[in-house]
């Protein structure tokens, strides 16, 4: 019995400490673009992506355009 009385304010303030959590999240809009998010994880940047190829140097390039043993060369799009 006496550990409920410690128990029961426990758990009330940890589910007051979510619901204070929960609110502030609401307010300071954390909610309100949620497609915008999912959809920018799907769309590439094109700019982004031929600004990093541009800082590479020409002995790291992954891989593309490097002969293979057979002498020909690899295509980058294949």
């Amino acid at each position: 019995m006496t550990n409920l009385v410690i128990l029961i304010p426990a758990a009330l303030l940890l589910g007051g400490i979510g619901l204070a959590a929960f609110l502030w999240c609401l307010n300071s809009g954390q909610f309100d673009d949620l497609d915008g998010a999912a959809q920018r994880v799907l769309l590439d940047d094109p700019a982004e992506e031929r600004h990093a190829t541009q800082q590479q140097a020409p002995g790291q390039m992954e891989g593309r355009d490097r002969p293979s043993p057979d002498g020909d060369r690899r295509r980058s799009d294949a």
